[in-house]
């Protein structure tokens, strides 16, 4: 047997009845399975990692089988059930961010807009998060720990790096000079 009739031959069995046979024509799912499929998927994606809204959406269509409308109606059916929700992926991620490393709350603006959360949503979980936890004891948390890691900072370079590494973290401005201020005024003392 030639190798050409052996490709034909699986070329014939993989085609279903009532499609040409030879190249396999795509074939359409049903509107009923596509979504079942689309929400079958969307709960693996939010298995693994919770997302914002966007995002979920964002990975949805890119799936070359789903459809703009599915994907609309994917997305508000596990809005009913709870599991697509910025406001509350919103509080999580910045509670969850705070407690786990001392950063401020630029950082987790930033963080939250690159999730694709609306700055509005961004804004009132930052309230919320930051009203229990103070920003002050956090920029102390992190002058404590980068003075443990790296030493207390020498002249005004140390105090650059220091006043750097504290403004990636996300605090603002004037809390950062203050705290620099006072850690230089206890070493001159020492």
């Amino acid at each position: 047997m030639s190798r050409d009739a052996g490709k034909e031959r699986r070329d014939k069995r993989a085609a279903p009845a009532g499609e040409p046979q030879g190249e396999a024509a795509p074939r359409r799912m049903s509107a009923e399975k596509a979504r079942e499929r689309l929400l079958a998927t969307a709960l693996k994606i939010l298995a693994a990692r919770p997302r914002s809204e966007s995002q979920l959406r964002e990975r949805l269509l890119s799936r070359p089988w789903a459809e703009p409308e599915l994907v609309d109606s994917c997305i508000d059916r596990l809005k009913e059930l709870g599991y697509v929700d910025d406001r509350s992926f919103a509080e999580t991620y910045a509670n969850h961010r705070v407690h786990l490393k001392p950063v401020g709350r630029s950082r987790i603006a930033r963080e939250l807009a690159g999730k694709k959360v609306a700055r509005e949503t961004i804004n009132r979980a930052l309230d919320e998060v930051f009203e229990e936890v103070d920003e002050e004891s956090l920029i102390d948390r992190a002058i404590e720990k980068r003075v443990r890691t790296h030493g207390s900072p020498e002249g005004q370079g140390g105090a650059k790096r220091m006043f750097d590494h504290l403004a990636r973290l996300g605090f603002q401005y004037d809390l950062i000079v203050r705290k620099l201020r006072a850690l230089r005024a206890g070493i001159e003392e020492e």
